[in-house]
């Protein structure tokens, strides 16, 4: 097996950062002595199996409609499931139909209804990867 390409690679490594900066919470200041102390916010919950599906299959899809310099990564490279990967398929077909009646923010505004539709059926369509792998 051969190493990814500098541009997969680079792809890759900057999604893995936009996703992990997505999934940090910044924390409010200290409030200086005297002042009054702000109600704690409560944690946020991490994202569910659906949520990240919804995001990651939508993000992807309107990528592969637009036509943008990484959207030729493969379903591994996206870090899509293989179900996922069947989502991101049908909602870019979906799309492009929709693109050529209605014009492209129409589309891109169907294939996020129809993402988050498919990704809430599928309970975020996480079972068949052919790496993933059940935690023990």
């Amino acid at each position: 097996m051969g190493t990814m390409p500098r541009t997969a690679r680079y792809a890759a490594h900057t999604l893995l950062a936009a996703l992990a900066l997505t999934g940090c919470s910044s924390s409010a200041p200290t409030p200086a002595a005297g002042s009054a102390s702000p109600s704690a916010a409560p944690a946020s919950a991490p994202p569910s199996p659906v949520q990240v599906c919804t995001s990651l299959v939508s993000y992807w899809a309107k990528e592969t409609l637009l036509g943008t310099k990484w959207s030729g990564l493969d379903w591994e490279q996206k870090g899509l499931s293989n179900d996922q990967y069947a989502i991101h398929e049908d909602a870019v077909a979906a799309g492009r139909a929709e693109e050529r009646t209605a014009g492209r923010d129409k589309a891109l505004e169907l294939i996020d209804r129809f993402v988050a539709q498919r990704c809430a059926a599928e309970g975020g369509a996480t079972r068949s990867s052919e790496n993933w792998r059940p935690p023990t």
